[in-house]
């Protein structure tokens, strides 16, 4: 099992003297962590059911309304009160703290959509009767989970890319760099608009769109540390003794690079996130009734009386953004070598 080295763990102790981005990050695993199960904290079927001697699990099988003493062979509806009674007397039913998913109309609400918050719906509801607890749930889990795949994804292009044009240089670095430019310039909100009405976008579909042009953001960085490096003696002398140039890239040129492509990566998260926001808001996003932070902004720009929508989503997207930019900050502290004494 090989040991932390010295080096790593100093940087693991100036993050961690960083007080807010320490504790923002943990908050922010938490939240990711509660996002990832918002089927078991938000849903408009019970977690298990006891009836007549019998467990059921309507999570994770649709049982017909018979099943229970109905007389459809629909799938249940568990909010239906007749249903709702059949349980209560013949057993009993756990349910989430949340009685709603993000696609659950609210019907027994007396007031009109959308409606404020109250017991029932602790934000309130949308203008089609939607609990705004469970889109946040829903949508902030789909929006970390984009923006972290984007993130991921564009990143690994983009090492790969400054790398290669860093470490041989000429007119691969010369070539490359000007069809970097070109490709940076082109209006990729305009394409995706006119993509949009070919092809109906969803999660996937997106995701690819948005790599496509967004893979650039780390290939100036790794660029300029592997142009740095190459003519380094020890780099020469692996050269000279035969080592592949793969084998000289990935273990004494990258790790140097990775330092500053770290410090950048909560960065890049950010603008993930908020392309995805972005993109929802203006309807040239996911597919309409997706869960979607943007979608649910648009909603409290279209439904001024109803305030609670707009500060609902405000304040997600200001906490999520601002705990990612502190998290980002401390990781350019650790990796700052001028802060290592």
């Amino acid at each position: 099992m090989s040991r932390i080295s010295p080096i790593n763990l100093a940087r693991w102790a100036r993050f961690r003297a960083n007080r807010r981005g320490y504790w923002s990050l943990w908050i922010f695993l938490v939240l990711f962590t509660l996002s990832l199960f918002a089927e078991l904290l938000a849903n408009d079927k019970p977690l298990l059911v006891r009836y007549d001697n019998r467990f059921y699990a309507p999570l994770l099988v649709n049982y017909p309304e018979t099943t229970f003493g109905g007389q459809f062979a629909t799938i249940t509806d568990f909010r239906d009160p007749y249903v709702a009674a059949r349980i209560t007397q013949h057993g009993w039913s756990i349910w989430p703290p949340i009685r709603y998913r993000y696609d659950t109309i609210n019907y027994a609400t007396t007031q009109s959509f959308p409606s404020p918050p109250s017991g029932q719906n602790w934000l309130g509801t949308d203008s089609q009767g939607k609990d705004v607890v469970a889109q946040v749930l829903y949508g902030f889990r789909i929006s970390l989970l984009f923006g972290l795949s984007l993130t991921l994804f564009s990143s690994l292009i983009g090492i790969v890319v400054g790398a290669t044009q860093g470490y041989y240089g000429g007119k691969l670095d010369l070539w490359g760099q000007r069809f970097i430019e070109v490709w940076s310039g082109m209006p990729t909100l305009f394409l995706i608009i006119l993509l949009s009405s070919v092809i109906q976008p969803d999660f996937w579909w997106l995701l690819g769109i948005t790599i496509l042009f967004g893979w650039m953001s780390l290939v100036n960085v790794v660029r300029a540390e592997f142009l740095r490096t190459r003519n380094f003696d020890y780099i020469r002398a692996a050269q000279a003794m035969g080592v592949s140039d793969r084998v000289i890239m990935m273990r004494s040129m990258l790790p140097n690079a990775m330092v500053a492509t770290l410090t950048f990566l909560p960065f890049i998260l950010c603008s993930s996130i908020t392309t995805l926001t972005s993109l929802d808001f203006l309807g040239f996003g996911l597919p309409v009734g997706s869960p979607s932070l943007g979608a649910l902004l648009l909603e409290g720009k279209n439904n001024l009386q109803a305030p609670w929508l707009g500060i609902t989503v405000f304040l997600v997207l200001a906490t999520l953004l601002s705990l990612l930019i502190f998290i980002g900050e401390a990781v350019r502290d650790a990796f700052d070598p001028s802060k290592a004494h």
